[in-house]
């Protein structure tokens, strides 16, 4: 079987079926159907950065939307649509050259865009839901491909009510035409603003808890039970931002994983509060 390694947290994952350079293109859908056949659990993965996969790796099949469903293109002045794999800064890159506005924020977000659909991602007072249009699906029930209009989604903080089955392979967002000097300045400030507050160029899978609400954030609740300094192995707290999780050099998924369930336990002690995860945890 293939190595997967996950660039952002760094963790080498041999048990993996899953080839990072190769170019999965299910438009024929042979391995979902494949995996139907012989019952063979399928995982959908985006572009991996705020994934935690476990030392044993993750059982059956790995999906990962390759080049193919990597791409942007004006439909019209200001509606784009999206290739499921394109990344979240490609995008906001894309609509600032066509002079589109109201996506700055997805060039601080890591990941791509199916990802992003899926966690609603956001920052900075804006989130997917609010550019979304529609989205196109394969659904590996039926293998048919499906469109789904933003009035029927749910959205939530950091998540939808998306059904499992649903693999996400496009989507059309709507912005704002406006002068392109605008949109770069806007952008250019809040990446800054994203440096001078997180950690960057470091082994970590993002955010690692929910904030609860704008005056109870994760990395409030965190300090206050005084975890800020915890670590397992080489499995650290950023001390930039303490909501982020970080491989100090040679640290495991299960050491990742037991300093957050530590950190969890100690801020529930402190506080009362039951941190929820953001990132996301697979594997065995």
């Amino acid at each position: 079987m293939a190595y997967t390694i996950f660039k952002s947290i760094n963790v080498l994952n041999p048990r993996t079926n899953f080839d990072e350079k190769s170019n999965v293109i299910i438009e024929n859908n042979k391995i979902i159907s494949i995996s139907k056949k012989i019952n063979l659990k399928t995982t959908i993965l985006g572009a991996g950065s705020n994934t935690l996969v476990r030392d044993k790796g993750v059982k059956g099949a790995v999906i990962k939307l390759g080049p193919n469903f990597s791409y942007a293109k004006l439909i019209k002045n200001n509606i784009i649509e999206v290739g499921a794999s394109t990344l979240d800064r490609k995008v906001a890159n894309f609509a600032k050259d066509n002079n589109i506005a109201n996506f700055e924020f997805l060039a601080c977000i890591p990941g791509s865009i199916g990802g992003a659909i899926t966690m609603n991602s956001g920052c900075y007072n804006n989130d997917v839901s609010k550019i979304l249009l529609s989205i196109k699906v394969i659904d590996k029930n039926d293998l048919l491909e499906k469109e789904i209009k933003k009035k029927d989604i749910k959205f939530l903080y950091r998540g939808t009510n998306l059904a499992k089955n649903l693999i996400i392979i496009s989507a059309n967002f709507e912005g704002l035409n406006s002068k392109k000097k605008e949109i770069e300045i806007k952008q250019a400030n809040l990446v800054a603003k994203k440096k001078l507050s997180q950690p960057n160029q470091i082994k970590t899978c993002g955010s690692t808890f929910k904030n609860i609400n704008e005056n109870k954030k994760a990395w409030m609740l965190i300090k206050e039970a005084q975890c800020h300094t915890f670590k397992v192995g080489d499995a650290i707290i950023s001390p930039k931002h303490c909501n982020f999780f970080v491989n100090n050099g040679k640290a495991n998924s299960v050491d990742i994983e037991n300093l957050i369930n530590k950190v969890k336990k100690e801020v529930y002690k402190k506080t009362g509060v039951s941190l929820e995860l953001e990132i996301k945890i697979i594997g065995e």
